[in-house]
């Protein structure tokens, strides 16, 4: 179970999840600063965004690389959104909501066809 829990694969999805939070963090960071004038934000967001690239680029090493940029964008896309929702007071229409849920069912179909692939490859 140690193994199991520990795998590459794992280790690397969760380097993904630790990308795409970096990148919507870095992503809000610009945001508030182009809306508040300053430059503190804008440091924030470089170096939130450079963990983010640096993290995706340790994922790769377990996950393709379609599929860890599809997820990433499309997770931070989803994700940097209800952020600005919530923290920013943007509102959605329903296109853009429909959108979302479509980009979601994406991935999920994305992800569905890496882990066939794996399986194939064992």
């Amino acid at each position: 179970m140690y193994k199991k829990l520990y795998s590459p694969l794992f280790i690397a999805w969760s380097l993904l999840m630790a990308a795409i939070v970096c990148e919507i963090a870095g992503t809000s960071f610009m945001a508030v600063a182009a809306r508040n004038g300053g430059y503190l934000g804008y440091v924030w967001m470089a170096a939130a965004l450079a963990l983010s690239y640096y993290l995706l680029s340790l994922a790769l090493r377990a996950i393709s690389v379609g599929i860890a940029y599809a997820v990433w964008e499309g997770l931070g896309l989803i994700g940097l959104t209800a952020v600005s929702v919530w923290l920013f007071g943007e509102t959605l229409v329903p296109q853009e909501i429909v959108g979302l849920g479509l980009a979601l069912l994406g991935l999920v179909c994305v992800t569905m066809g890496e882990s066939d692939e794996q399986e194939a490859a064992a």
